[in-house]
């Protein structure tokens, strides 16, 4: 990927669904890296307990690994424009509430709708929730040789069309199978039936992020098509299955961190989060070294003076053993400062604040509600309805309360799925 297109020849992509990925090859000619990449990999799971059927309802992790000319950009992201939470530092208790009771080990739909029900910018993702979408998710950004940066989001647009299942069509697949989705993909590439998904970016000039009526750098906002329209930049192809389970998917590991020159973050707080917390779980889970199995590897040559420690098994690449410091009066690999990001604006107070106040939780999950048909919110009812169980009266009463700010007809819907 680069400034001309990927020989369709060469493995490009490497895709994971709930329990598998392929190779694929992506054709983009707009992005900020120079060169081709040689080899990706893309993966797509979800944050869910182990023993799960692919046809249940969940939000899927949607993540590449762009093994580019000037190292690795790994962009990490879900099936959904926007996600649950604004605020990182409540990350776990969210996931504490998608995991099982402590005590009885079951999924309990008390805690997760006691926690959405508290968290009104969860409204949103709520709404959203087979054929899928890939989503960067979070506000990235672009800069160019003239240091001017751009903020950006990234689309993948599926061109299989969408497949939903209703709770009760699920309930018959799971019934018959539990890696629907794992068969269908790595069945369709056995057979040539190759998948292939549109990559789109919006993209916004750095001062507009002053202006606009939203924070751009909200994860539960999207960015309104109309005044950021989506570009079209290439096509990804999933084309070959991987050869070996463990070493190409369990071991593969994703971050934020990883970046190119050209691409760059943003104030986003829960990227910023991502940033340290996603190389911090592979070092624990895979090793200290875990950037230098294959499958995580750069495809070029990266000079760098990590050493030693647990699964050193790679020769040092300074080009000159006596040199493992930096800076060093030896010729050793230095900085360099041409790939210097452009100095980031700040304005106003650093502040540990209330991000819910002043901030419109309603407005785009309302402008969401008015764009479905009558059967669209009749699923959104009952599957909401189906997800309630016995939680608490009222929790649910709390819940139906924000249903009724977005549209009168949100909160009266689920009452009468409900039952009540």
């Amino acid at each position: 990927m680069g400034s001309g297109l990927a020989d369709p020849s060469q493995p490009v992509l490497l895709l994971q669904t709930p329990a598998l990925r392929c190779h694929c090859n992506l054709h983009a000619n707009i992005l900020p890296i120079k060169g081709k990449c040689n080899q990706d990999l893309l993966g797509a799971s979800r944050p869910t307990p182990v023993a799960l059927q692919d046809a249940e309802r969940d939000v899927r992790g949607f993540a590449l690994k762009f093994y580019t000319e000037e190292g690795n950009w790994d962009l990490v992201g879900n099936n959904t424009p926007v996600f649950f939470l604004r605020d990182p530092l409540k990350f776990p208790d969210f996931i504490h509430t998608q995991k099982r009771h402590p005590r009885i080990n079951l999924r309990s739909p008390t805690a997760m709708w006691d926690f959405w029900s508290l968290s009104p910018e969860s409204l949103h993702q709520v709404t959203i929730l087979m054929h899928m979408n890939g989503y960067g998710s979070h506000t990235f950004s672009f800069w160019n040789d003239q240091k001017e940066r751009f903020w950006v989001k990234f689309h993948f647009k599926t061109m299989q069309g969408h497949t939903h299942y209703t709770n009760q069509e699920a309930s018959v697949i799971v019934g018959q199978s539990r890696e629907t989705y794992q068969e269908e993909l790595f069945g369709a590439i056995k057979r040539g039936t190759l998948p292939k998904w549109k990559l789109h970016v919006q993209i916004m000039p750095e001062m507009d992020a002053d202006k606009a009526p939203f924070d751009p750098f909200d994860l539960t906002k999207v960015w309104p098509h109309g005044d950021y329209p989506l570009i079209e930049v290439g096509v990804m192809e999933l084309n070959r299955n991987a050869d070996n389970y463990f070493a190409e998917i369990e071991q593969a590991a994703f971050s934020p961190s990883n970046i190119v020159p050209g691409i760059g973050f943003s104030p986003d707080k829960m990227l910023q989060a991502r940033i340290f917390s996603y190389a911090d779980a592979h070092r624990h889970r895979l090793g200290t070294h875990y950037e230098a199995l294959p499958v995580n590897a750069p495809k070029c040559l990266v000079h760098h003076y990590h050493k030693d420690g647990a699964m050193r098994f790679f020769p040092a690449q300074t080009g000159n053993p006596d040199v493992f410091h930096e800076p060093n009066s030896f010729y050793g690999p230095v900085q360099d400062k041409s790939v210097k990001e452009p100095p980031l604006r700040i304005s106003g107070d650093a502040a540990r604040n209330d991000h819910r106040f002043g901030n419109d939780d309603f407005g785009q999950p309302r402008a969401l509600f008015n764009l479905f048909d009558a059967g669209k919110k009749q699923h959104l009812f009952s599957n909401i309805a189906a997800s309630m169980g016995d939680v608490p009266d009222f929790i649910i009463d709390r819940q139906m309360a924000w249903f009724d700010q977005i549209h009168p007809d949100y909160g009266a819907g689920v009452r009468t799925a409900l039952g009540r």
